[in-house]
């Protein structure tokens, strides 16, 4: 008998758009295993961050801006 291994939040970019921002980890669909405490993440300055505490990557779509208050 064989496992796989599960899949962890950080295996692909996580991809949103600025109507999304801001965006947190983890999500609101993230499975029960990978929770953690909320952390916001800053994409508006690089356009690209990762989670703190699972290394999930997000990134604004190509052609997207965040746009401050």
């Amino acid at each position: 008998m064989s496992s796989a291994a599960p899949s962890s939040p950080h295996d692909d970019v996580i991809l949103v758009e600025a109507a999304d921002l801001p965006v947190y980890c983890p999500g609101p669909k993230a499975p029960l295993w990978s929770m953690h405490p909320r952390v916001y993440i800053e994409l508006a300055k690089a356009g690209k961050a990762s989670c703190p505490y699972c290394s999930a990557t997000y990134q604004l779509k190509e052609g997207e801006q965040a746009h401050g208050h």
